[in-house]
């Protein structure tokens, strides 16, 4: 199951069963089944406050993804920071919309196991990101 939740003032700009379907078909593509996935939309505050107990970096970030995936069934929580997602909209000149589609998705590679920890790695998930970005834009 797919959930998308707000502890924040945040109101979902799309279709919830579009974004699933879409969320489920790149799944399916890396060869694997959803399980439970949750999205949290949070404050910086509250982004700042994930990282610091989990990753020990004291800043905001547009997404931290926790991953439960065993064996083909990917699982995790999904926190997403709208206040840093509309700052990196801005910095690479796209919209809110096509940022946020980008970044529910990243953490989706990530749970399929893209990883991005080198400049290598990073290449490849922007790849990946673009692909299934021209999947849901069709």
């Amino acid at each position: 199951m797919i959930q998308f939740l707000s502890e924040c003032d945040f109101k979902f700009p799309f279709k919830k069963r579009e974004i699933s379907k879409w969320i489920k078909d790149i799944t399916s593509s890396k060869r694997f089944v959803c399980g439970d996935i949750s999205y949290i939309f949070v404050d910086s505050a509250r982004i700042v406050a994930v990282n610091v107990e989990f990753l020990q970096h004291d800043y905001p970030t547009d997404i931290i993804t926790f991953d439960y995936t065993s064996d083909k069934i990917i699982s995790g929580d999904i926190f997403i920071c709208p206040e840093v997602v509309k700052g990196n909209a801005i910095d690479f000149n796209t919209s809110f919309e096509e940022e946020l589609k980008r970044v529910i998705i990243h953490g989706i590679l990530h749970l399929c196991g893209v990883t991005d920890k080198s400049v290598e790695e990073e290449f490849v998930m922007h790849r990946e990101e673009d692909a299934a970005l021209l999947v849901f834009n069709k």
